[in-house]
């Protein structure tokens, strides 16, 4: 529970390359069609340790669940900053208060799938924060949180498919090889191998080398799975 900063910090670097990516999402309702662009820079923000940013950006997407309650685009940027607050509870040793946020954090985030299933906008913002926080859970809490964000990965691929040539590489490599290490972790490596090797294609040394190691020995460390080469200029 304590490295949940350091899990959304990476969780939010594939989602600033995933939204700025070309063709990155299907063309969202219109009463949403914006809000990520007016809140993740204060998410982002917030997620790396500037209290006031996250403020800012939760203020503003209460301010638009108050206005509807079903904005899915809200629903799941909240939770994924209620998992924020719950790792700051966390480490000032309030583990009913972290607890209550985590509970409130997936259970929002959950509603903005049911809201909008086929948006890539609202099934990222679950996946990413989950698969990496699973693997920091007790075991028996483990399942229900990879099942999530292996069904958001492969879902976020389907909805894209047709245009995942047009992903920038940072997009098509953090996809590919979070599919593959939830399937890897969920189904075994036979059944994430096919990603990997698609992976292993991209024209990137950084994710098409990563991807080669894991065939090579049939296992990659899980810095090396996700959240590689974030930060780098035109990623």
């Amino acid at each position: 529970m304590k490295r949940i900063t350091w899990i959304l910090t990476a969780a939010s670097a594939f989602l600033l390359g995933w939204l700025f990516a070309p063709g990155a999402d299907a063309q969202p309702p219109a009463d949403t069609a914006r809000f990520d662009q007016i809140v993740r820079n204060d998410f982002f923000a917030g997620f790396l340790g500037d209290k006031k940013a996250l403020d800012r950006a939760m203020q503003i997407a209460e301010q638009t669940l108050a206005a509807n309650p079903n904005h899915p685009e809200a629903l799941a940027w909240h939770g994924a900053g209620l998992f924020a607050r719950s790792g700051e509870s966390f480490r000032a040793q309030d583990y009913a208060k972290g607890q209550e946020l985590w509970t409130q954090a997936i259970a929002e985030m959950d509603r903005a799938v049911l809201l909008a299933p086929d948006q890539v906008g609202v099934r990222i913002p679950r996946g990413a924060p989950l698969l990496m926080v699973s693997r920091f859970v007790p075991e028996d809490r483990k399942k229900e949180l990879l099942d999530r964000a292996k069904a958001d990965y492969l879902h976020a691929y389907k909805l894209q498919e047709r245009s995942f040539e047009k992903l920038s590489l940072h997009s098509q490599g953090e996809l590919l090889l979070g599919i593959a290490d939830a399937l890897d972790r969920t189904e075994g490596f036979e059944q994430a191998r096919p990603w990997i090797e698609r992976a292993s294609s991209l024209g990137d040394k950084v994710y098409a080398g990563a991807a080669k190691r894991w065939l090579e020995t049939g296992t990659l460390d899980p810095m090396s799975r996700t959240c590689k080469g974030c930060h780098v200029e035109g990623r």
